[in-house]
């Protein structure tokens, strides 16, 4: 019966969580740690489908039947067969139908312990949708800020292999938050697998210590950061980076090395600040390219881009503390970041002390 069945509460009972939606929707967003066994993929779903709108439900289902007996047996075949019989697996498709429906029977009538989960991904994503409003709340966030360059990112990573606790945003949105953050080659992931990596990495912090957290917009690149979370971050603590401009233009030079031999997808990029640069501006930044003079454009790009952009911000953004915490530096190298990251722990310690 439905009630009986298990809910997004139960997954820690189970040993294995197999998700046998398509591998599109899969890699869309899925719970974290499951496999994919698709019982129908992605062209045999939409075959079923077209069948069932076109021609009948009931030839769409003798045809559907067909395909997901076949792709259960090759995955019980290819995957299952070294199981012992005390395997518990947990299985979902979408809503918790009948694709889900027919693998827990199978597996059932074999002998082992399958669980169908009640809702499917959609009672999966709204449970992050709900966490992820409830959560932020319970967390003290250190707020590490500064213009671009700064390396906030680093310092971020830096403190955390001095063993505090630190959600690195970027990272987990594969994007290096700017206009020119995109990574080559490296997609973004979709926004709800974003937001499920996100309540994973929350869901793994203890409320009761700070965490560290770079100053963020409320977008990284296309994904959006959930607003309780955003909401709770800037009212954090509030720590500045006021790194020399030599030591910004040093960084980033290193930092963005992949641009110098991809000149021309930094040009590209480059046009999306056609609508707050004059033309005149965007040409000589695109000379500037053409003749490789790295130094020169990054440096324009800060003092006539970044920080502009980042002091208007800022005067909008962070309400929590009104006397922010100023570390200074003109060494962003990567021993110079260590000594950063180092004296940010030790002064915030010593102000617990």
């Amino acid at each position: 019966m439905k009630h009986n069945r298990p809910t997004v509460a139960d997954l820690s009972a189970y040993d294995e969580i197999i998700d046998v939606r398509t591998p599109a929707e899969f890699a869309e967003d899925h719970i974290p740690g499951a496999i994919n066994c698709p019982v129908l993929d992605n062209e045999q779903r939409i075959q079923v489908g077209t069948l069932y709108k076109q021609v009948s439900p009931f030839e769409a289902k003798k045809i559907g039947a067909a395909l997901v007996s076949e792709n259960i047996a090759k995955h019980l075949k290819e995957r299952f067969l070294d199981r012992p019989k005390s395997w518990k697996p947990l299985i979902y498709c979408w809503r918790g139908g009948d694709r889900s429906g027919s693998m827990t029977t199978v597996f059932k009538a074999i002998g082992w312990h399958a669980g169908q989960l009640d809702g499917g991904y959609k009672a999966w994503r709204s449970h992050v949708i709900a966490s992820l409003e409830a959560l932020p709340i319970q967390y003290r966030f250190v707020v590490i800020g500064g213009a671009t360059g700064s390396a906030k990112t680093r310092i971020l990573q830096a403190i955390g292999e001095l063993g505090e606790q630190v959600l690195d945003l970027e990272n987990l949105a594969n994007h290096k938050g700017s206009v020119l953050g995109v990574l080559p080659d490296s997609p973004q992931p979709s926004q709800k697998g974003f937001e499920t990596a996100l309540l994973k990495a929350i869901a793994g912090l203890d409320p009761a210590r700070p965490v560290f957290v770079e100053a963020e917009s409320r977008k990284i690149g296309n994904l959006h950061v959930p607003e309780a979370m955003i909401e709770r971050i800037r009212g954090g603590e509030y720590l500045a980076i006021n790194a020399t401009l030599d030591a910004r233009v040093s960084f980033l030079l290193k930092d963005y090395d992949y641009f110098l031999t991809l000149p021309d997808f930094l040009g590209n990029r480059l046009e999306a600040l056609r609508t707050l640069q004059s033309r005149e501006t965007l040409d000589r930044w695109q000379q500037l390219i053409h003749d490789s003079d790295w130094p020169t454009l990054v440096r324009e790009l800060l003092e006539q881009h970044y920080d502009p952009l980042y002091q208007r911000s800022q005067d909008r953004n962070y309400t929590g503390t009104q006397d922010p915490g100023n570390f200074s530096t003109d060494d962003l190298s990567d021993s110079g970041i260590k000594q950063l990251a180092a004296t940010i722990v030790q002064s915030r310690m010593a102000q617990m002390a």
